[in-house]
């Protein structure tokens, strides 16, 4: 089954009490029982819900697992996973990544006895010293959040597998439509499904998918234990985004292909970080494992100037300035005030984050409109 027939047809059949092509809402907490213990499959509403249960065989469609496991947002899911580790247990995690992710792991788990190690994967030989007897998670974002940095998601996996660590990769930017990692070797794939499985900016969801019959059942009782879910009427809204999931995605990376092209020749910019360029770094491996670049674009104005940086988040009105990203709508952001203000500065340094980076969500309007209302915003400075 293609990529464009798994997202309306896998793991969906029609309602069997009603016959509705749309699977239903469950908006229900408990489940009758003919005798204690004998039911339909269904309990109570933390541990299973039939609306959850269709998005989660989806989502293990669409990312080639067997295993789909929803949590109440990305965060969520990713607690469920740092939840299978033990204290003394390390952590190593890409260098450049989402500042929720960062602070998960350094502000909550690190005081439960995890430690968590931030490397520049781009270049494999760092992971090679810096893994260790130690190390049980590697933690992988492709492309990255905000620099769009490539890492080879084969080639760590590979070393992962010789020293028994698991890999997990964020594939939120990329989408399943994009990039598959369980393909290239992944244990776990994770998402924040509020953006472009959901791609309408209305829910705050969470996903995890593997293949691995043990990972899941870890997973599912860390799901109903600890009580993260979502709601029937979230896990509706995702199903509902993910039909249009590789029409949304596509038109996205065309736009920001030309987006990109159009920054990278403009006077008043100084770098644009995209990894469709040819001499983006990695981007050999981003054509290898992708099958597209993406709807994510990253740049900087000349001189890292921060004033002027303000002056065009301020000045553009088709780009809403908002955290999130991968909506049909596009989105412009600061990572340094927004979404990665929990990272302190001296380390968003070191990846190249500066005060003045601005990050585009780029979404599925007319390119040409979308690129006027970002010259109008630069020619404010």
């Amino acid at each position: 089954m293609k990529f464009g027939t798994k997202v309306i047809h896998a793991g969906i059949e029609p309602d069997p009490t009603s016959g509705a092509v749309m699977t239903p809402i469950y908006q229900t907490s408990t489940y009758a029982q003919e005798a204690p213990g004998k039911h339909k499959g269904f309990e109570y509403a933390r541990t299973q819900n039939p609306t959850r249960s269709v998005l989660e065989k989806n989502l293990a469609a669409l990312e080639n697992g067997k295993f789909g496991i929803c949590f109440g947002s990305g965060l969520a899911a990713m607690d469920a996973i740092l939840k299978m580790l033990e204290p003394g247990d390390e952590i190593l995690s890409v260098n450049d990544l989402y500042g929720g992710s960062f602070r998960l792991i350094r502000a909550i788990y690190e005081k439960f006895g995890l430690k968590g190690k931030f490397i520049d994967m781009t270049n494999i030989k760092n992971l090679e010293k810096k893994i260790s007897k130690k190390t049980k998670l590697i933690w992988l974002e492709t492309p990255t959040n905000p620099m769009l940095q490539v890492v080879d998601i084969k080639a760590i996996c590979k070393i992962a597998k010789k020293h028994k660590v698991k890999v997990c990769v964020d594939n939120t930017f990329a989408s399943p439509y994009l990039q598959t990692p369980l393909d290239l070797g992944a244990d776990i794939v994770t998402h924040s499904a509020t953006k472009y499985l959901g791609g309408h900016s209305d829910v705050v969801h969470g996903a995890v998918i593997v293949k691995d019959k043990k990972l899941a059942e870890q997973l599912y009782f860390i799901q109903n234990a600890s009580g993260a879910v979502p709601g029937p009427q979230d896990c509706f809204l995702i199903l509902r985004g993910i039909k249009t999931l590789h029409l949304r995605v596509e038109r996205a990376c065309q736009n920001a292909w030309k987006i990109a092209k159009y920054l990278r020749r403009h006077p008043k910019i100084e770098k644009v970080f995209y990894p469709g360029f040819k001499d983006h770094p990695n981007h050999k491996i981003a054509k290898k494992q992708m099958r597209d670049f993406g709807g994510m674009v990253s740049f900087d104005l000349k001189n890292n100037d921060v004033k002027n940086a303000m002056k065009v988040l301020s000045n553009t009105h088709l780009f809403t300035l908002a955290e999130s990203l991968g909506g049909v709508e596009s989105l412009i952001g600061h990572p340094a005030s927004m979404t990665h203000a929990s990272i302190p500065r001296e380390e968003r340094l070191k990846v190249g984050l500066t005060d003045s980076l601005i990050r585009l969500s780029v979404g599925v309007e007319d390119v040409n409109d979308l690129i006027n209302d970002l010259e109008k915003a630069l020619n404010s400075v």
